[in-house]
């Protein structure tokens, strides 16, 4: 099974920046999409970025494009956060999925990614 393991979160001023780390383990193939999601309380979960191993190709959703990064080196995918908000408050999530079947890795849709991490809360005060 799948198993993934986020770090990273915690407290941050308003316009500062946290880097986010999620390790994976169990996968049983090099084609992968692996991406970060958040859910806000009494909000659905969302997607902030994605990364298709295979071409390096990714995924923002427009409310971090310019501030977040996504990137990945080996089993571990890294999201670097800047100028953060309070808006930006939530629990992040590591996903991934295997292959990009109808572009589902960068559809931003948490139900294209069958494997989740346990979270990592980040929290952004003004």
């Amino acid at each position: 099974q799948v198993q993934l393991v986020e770090s990273g979160g915690g407290s941050v001023q308003a316009g500062g920046s946290l880097r986010l780390s999620c390790a994976a383990s169990q996968y049983t193939s090099s084609d992968l999409c692996m991406g970060w999601f958040r859910q806000a309380p009494g909000k659905e979960r969302e997607g902030v970025a994605s990364i298709y191993t295979r071409r390096g190709s990714t995924y923002y959703a427009d409310s971090v494009k310019g501030r977040f990064t996504i990137s990945q080196d080996k089993n571990t995918v890294y999201l670097e956060m800047s100028a953060l908000k309070p808006a930006d408050t939530a629990m992040y999530y590591c996903a991934i999925r295997y292959g990009n079947w109808g572009s589902s890795c960068f559809s931003g849709r948490p139900t294209d990614f069958p494997y989740w991490g346990q979270g990592t809360q980040v929290t952004v005060s003004s």
